[in-house]
């Protein structure tokens, strides 16, 4: 099967670019449907301090950057590894990503690359960083054939008054520093390491937490000076913000984005770098396709006392390798039945018009999820030409497993209250009536259909359109 992408903004890629994120769940959205990552948390130091960030706290539903539920060394995250490759036999990536920082524990993280890239040549290589140690690492990533890298850049203000409203303290140079000072110190460093992973051909994703009345207006600079570097990638965060999580900015007020303030953003971002929107946010040990997490079936006690040779035959790569060219034979004939619908903004109507549309889906591109069981929807925009996709939408809850004495449906209609359609594998006849007293359609006609034209067709049966385009 060819590498090439039917997706508009992969299509057009050299060849070698689009190898490289063909089967990496985070660099491509068509690839998040169907292929896994990993999260090892071995790097449990940091050397900074993030007013949106607080790594003690933890719970098994808890979903944020820098949550994990127990911390490993190399040798037991090489083993997790292994054994979850055997388990999961479309996991593509291994990444570090905390639940400290990467490069602030170079000793533990890239003895895991060594011991993972000799025990599972196939696995792509990532980690996270917020960049201030990144110059003084690119060779050794280079050694280690790590050729992705997400750096989380906030600002880049030079005179360091927004950098000091986010990070209160960096540790650098063997002290600690403060203000306006260390925001600066930090940016210096960031754009450095950055434009030496470009000269290496090292694609970098950019992460930028979405802070309303701190970043928000100022985001659009940062995407521009991301497109000036040669940053491949960049993903609008929204701040998780709940005073619960005991963070210095959810304890000061600092409120969590919301769904429209991310889509504004990322209006404004997008005119100058490619973004990222199907990011969830991953736990520093997360396991699985993006927007599921099984790392609670992985823990220490499954696979700590099994021996490296044990392991090397569970992992089994002609296994593996077998199974994701199955993978490809299916991507190949999904990306046929979708081909002509992924439109550019200006592309999707004839008129103008277009709604949000959610969907339901565990995977592989189709609409296979029950509505009752949904824990997020993805969100298209869509014409009566085309659509594309914006982003997604987590719930605390399924609808069908909310808790006591509440309306299981009011925080389903606050997440979708400017969508439209919703598309789902299968829903009951009390919620559909429900959501169409409140001015929602809820359409099962589509189930187990590929996702994408499904929404398109689906939106030009809301349109009172014919559902298949002339020449399609």
């Amino acid at each position: 099967m060819s590498c090439s992408s039917s997706n508009p903004a992969e299509a057009f890629m050299p060849q070698d670019i689009q190898d490289k994120i063909h089967n990496h769940p985070c660099y491509s959205e068509g690839a998040h449907h169907h292929y896994a990552r990993i999260h090892v948390a071995v790097a449990p130091a940091c050397n900074i301090q993030c007013n949106y960030c607080n790594r003690k706290y933890d719970c098994s539903n808890e979903s944020r950057p820098g949550v994990t539920s127990e911390r490993l060394s190399p040798e037991e995250s090489a083993k997790k590894v292994m054994y979850v490759g055997g388990e999961v036999q479309r996991l593509s990536v291994l990444g570090i990503a905390g639940p400290g920082d990467a490069l602030a524990n170079p000793k533990k993280t890239f003895e895991t690359f060594r011991l993972v890239r000799d025990k599972a040549p196939d696995l792509k290589l990532c980690l996270s960083t917020n960049g201030l140690e990144l110059p003084a690492f690119v060779d050794e990533m280079v050694k280690y054939n790590i050729d992705h890298i997400t750096v989380t850049i906030n600002s880049v203000d030079t005179t360091g008054e927004i950098g000091s409203k986010i990070y209160p303290w960096i540790f650098y140079n063997n002290k600690r520093i403060y203000g306006k000072e260390a925001a600066q110190i930090l940016l210096e460093r960031q754009l450095e390491g950055m434009k030496k992973c470009v000269e290496n051909g090292i694609l970098i994703k950019a992460n930028s937490v979405l802070i309303p009345g701190i970043n928000d207006k100022h985001l659009p600079e940062v995407s521009r000076k991301l497109k000036e570097i040669g940053v491949f990638l960049h993903n609008i965060m929204p701040i998780i913000s709940e005073p619960e999580h005991g963070t210095a900015f959810g304890l000061g007020g600092i409120p969590s984005a919301t769904d429209q303030e991310q889509m504004a953003v990322q209006e404004a971002c997008g005119m100058d770098m490619k973004l990222m929107q199907h990011c969830r946010q991953c736990r520093a040990d997360a396991v699985g396709l993006i927007g599921e997490d099984r790392g609670q079936e992985f823990t220490k006690n499954v696979f700590s006392e099994m021996s490296f040779d044990d392991l090397e035959k569970h992992y089994n790569i002609k296994a593996r390798q077998e199974s994701q060219a199955k993978i490809e034979e299916f991507r190949f004939f999904l990306d046929r039945a979708n081909e002509r619908v992924r439109k550019e903004k200006e592309e999707l109507s004839s008129d103008g018009n277009t709604i949000l549309v959610a969907v339901t889906t565990a995977g592989e591109g189709m609409i296979n999820q029950h509505f009752g069981s949904v824990r997020e929807f993805l969100i298209y925009e869509a014409g009566d030409k085309g659509i594309r996709f914006i982003h997604h939408r987590k719930l605390d809850y399924e609808y069908c497993a909310g808790p006591d004495g509440a309306n299981p449906l009011a925080p389903i209609l606050e997440k979708l209250k400017d969508v439209k359609l919703i598309l789902t594998a299968k829903i009951g006849g009390c919620p559909q009536d429900d959501l169409t007293r409140a001015g929602l359609i809820a359409d099962q006609s589509y189930a187990f259909e590929p996702i994408e034209i499904s929404v398109l067709k689906a939106t030009r049966k809301y349109f009172n359109l014919p559902e298949e385009m002339e020449g399609n």
